[in-house]
């Protein structure tokens, strides 16, 4: 929970700042997808390969960023997945979690910041209008005149008056 609660507001107070809808947009494609494939390795809870994902995807956003894990080790923020795994397979458990969340990270990831930017590439990934009607905040209109009554102050000034006269 703590990981999944660190990495989120990250994400969200990073990368995704003021862009709400595609960060709803990228938990329903990470979601959808990482339960496409859970069908097929058979996992049900997925909530560990999720807050991986998000882990990833915040790691290869912040490349240059310094980790420190247990005091032992040293390493820039992108191998922090894989730091994970490795520990989680040091207690003993299965790394198909970490590596279905690693993997769905990574299609993201791909997906939206590698492959648009590559000869010939674009953007895959485009958020559904509905989610950003849902979810952003509209442009401010710089031609908008606001109602006497939605002036700051309480005064209802006309167009032709003006303070003290």
């Amino acid at each position: 929970m703590i990981f999944l609660y660190r990495y989120c507001r990250m994400l969200e107070e990073g990368s995704f700042r003021s862009r709400t809808a595609d960060f709803v947009f990228m938990f329903l494609f990470g979601g959808l997808l990482m339960t496409l494939f859970g069908l097929f390795v058979n996992l049900v809870f997925l909530g560990q390969a999720f807050t991986i994902m998000l882990v990833y995807v915040w790691s290869r956003r912040n490349p240059y960023v310094r980790m420190n894990f247990f005091g032992l080790l040293i390493f820039q923020a992108p191998f922090l997945p894989w730091v994970l795994m490795g520990f989680s397979l040091l207690l003993g458990n299965s790394i198909i979690v970490d590596l279905l969340g690693i993997a769905v990270g990574h299609i993201y990831f791909f997906l939206e910041d590698i492959f648009p930017n590559q000869p010939g590439g674009g953007r895959l990934l485009k958020t559904p209008s509905i989610l950003k009607a849902m979810f952003d905040t509209p442009e401010d209109d710089p031609n908008y005149n606001p109602l006497p009554e939605e002036r700051p102050g309480g005064f209802a000034w006309g167009e032709g008056q003006r303070l003290g006269g």
